[in-house]
């Protein structure tokens, strides 16, 4: 297991989380949403681990008999020589915040889980600036989950084998593939010795997000 840092919420992912498309933000929501991403910074206790493998030619992993499918990861990990499996969760007392919330009102169920969504994204941008401060001068690729693009999301269960998840962070895998608690992500990256290329990071990084006039029309100004 290593640290785990939530560090804060972006506003602007919990929005997008919630679907919103740019309208204004009326004042008493904006309040409701700061009460509910408060109660997920105060409950949540993040959990992480991670592990280090050697890339082997033929693209499994060296000491395992785990090789990524389809072609988004190969192409993803051409230039790397090494790869990282991880793995974080919000933990448990979220999880059943987020499970009682249902039961005493949905609107507040509604939005905690959007807020959720984006805390247990802090947490893995923070984990992988550690891996990238970690592992300097050698660069990170962008991470890459299983059930993203082609990579099959039953791939999941070698993330737990591998990487022990279910005993060092208290998550475990339902024979459907569902994580619980279910703010949980896995997802490798690769380590090489060249500048990787990085996806931008969507709508959520822009800083006009909130009022932007295209996605209140249902659309996206292309630099997403």
């Amino acid at each position: 297991m290593t640290e785990a840092r939530l560090t804060g919420i972006d506003r602007n992912e919990t929005l997008q989380y919630l679907g919103w498309l740019g309208s204004p933000i009326p004042e008493e929501l904006a309040a409701e949403i700061s009460r509910c991403e408060n109660r997920i910074l105060e409950t949540a206790r993040p959990r992480a681990v991670w592990r280090l493998f050697d890339l082997l030619p033929d693209g499994t992993l060296a000491s395992t008999t785990f090789r990524p499918e389809g072609r988004d990861v190969p192409a993803l990990l051409k230039d790397c020589s090494q790869v990282i499996l991880m793995a974080v969760t919000l933990g448990g007392e979220a999880e059943r915040l987020l499970l009682t919330s249902q039961a005493r009102s949905m609107g507040d169920a509604v939005i905690l889980d959007a807020a959720a969504g984006a805390a247990v994204e802090n947490v893995c941008n923070n984990l992988c600036c550690d891996l990238e401060a970690r592992f300097s001068p050698r660069f990170l690729t962008d991470r890459f989950s299983p059930g993203y693009g082609d990579f099959p999301f039953s791939q999941q269960r070698a993330f737990f084998d591998l990487l022990d998840i279910t005993r060092r962070i208290g998550v475990s895998l339902t024979d459907s593939g569902l994580m619980l608690p279910q703010k949980s992500v896995t997802a490798l990256l690769g380590i090489a010795y060249t500048p990787q290329e990085h996806r931008h990071r969507g709508c959520a990084s822009c800083t006009l997000f909130a009022g932007c006039s295209f996605r209140k029309e249902g659309k996206h100004c292309g630099s997403c």
